[in-house]
């Protein structure tokens, strides 16, 4: 089974979005995946504010283990996580327009009525997962040095 096929899977099994892409890559990079499965709760639907969508902030957290550098906590050892966060990011929005989940849903489900028309229009399910499969085909490129 692929890791897209993987990200899917548990996407469509109760996953956050953000919680399928980091859960099926963590291990690859040292981190476990309960740990991680934490990590990544409080992202889901651009935090749950219609902010950046989940599913590509789950990638960011991907390339971040993939791309910093052991001293990341100066801004040389960030360098090449900012680069590969920029490419996905431009990558992404070429495909879907933009990142940000109320414009992808066209609803913006930091609000009471926004959430409501995502659920009501089964949104989650219908629209969300070909962001997922976006960012598990990107992140499949740039992890392994295809898409860099």
């Amino acid at each position: 089974m692929s890791r897209i096929t993987g990200v899917f899977d548990k996407f469509r099994g109760g996953y956050a979005c953000s919680q399928a892409i980091l859960t099926e890559y963590c291990e690859l990079f040292g981190l476990d995946c309960d740990t991680a499965m934490k990590i990544a709760a409080g992202f889901a639907a651009g935090m749950r504010m219609g902010g950046t969508c989940g599913a590509v902030t789950g990638a960011y957290m991907v390339l971040g283990l993939r791309f910093a550098h052991e001293n990341c906590e100066v801004p040389e050892g960030r360098k090449k996580v900012y680069d590969a966060v920029r490419k996905f990011t431009e990558r992404f929005a070429g495909i879907h327009g933009t990142v940000e989940c109320k414009a992808l849903l066209d609803c913006d489900v930091g609000t009471e009525t926004g959430m409501q028309k995502a659920v009501q229009n089964n949104l989650f399910k219908t629209v969300c997962p070909k962001f997922v499969k976006t960012s598990a085909e990107l992140l499949e490129e740039m992890i392994s040095g295809a898409g860099q």
